[in-house]
């Protein structure tokens, strides 16, 4: 199987590591992520004009990009953030086994 680009690491933030775990909750259990690891993170951004900063958990969600639409919406259903970070970066290589590993884990 042709491994470039059928994989991805989603990334998120969020205010608090309660809401991070409640995210990779609903990930793991609807099986739209094989893997979420979740690391205190000191953020600075621009929000409506002003510079910002403030402590966050940041999410790395192992998954399949074919998948990101759904965890998308997944992750917005919960998160309290009026834009919230879901972005997505596709994986153009890994270990064999544990891209496997990642397909026996989602759907």
């Amino acid at each position: 199987m042709e491994h470039k680009n059928y994989y991805g690491m989603v990334i998120s933030t969020c205010e608090s590591k309660e809401t991070a775990q409640a995210i990779a909750r609903a990930l793991i259990e609807s099986k739209l992520a094989a893997c979420v690891q979740m690391l205190p993170v000191e953020s600075m951004y621009t929000w409506q004009g002003k510079v910002c900063e403030g402590s966050e958990t940041a999410l790395f969600i192992k998954t399949k990009t074919a998948l990101f639409d759904k965890a998308a919406a997944a992750i917005r259903e919960i998160h309290p953030y009026e834009v919230p970070e879901i972005i997505q970066i596709p994986l153009t290589d890994g270990l064999p086994a544990y891209l496997k590993w990642i397909d026996d884990c989602v759907i």
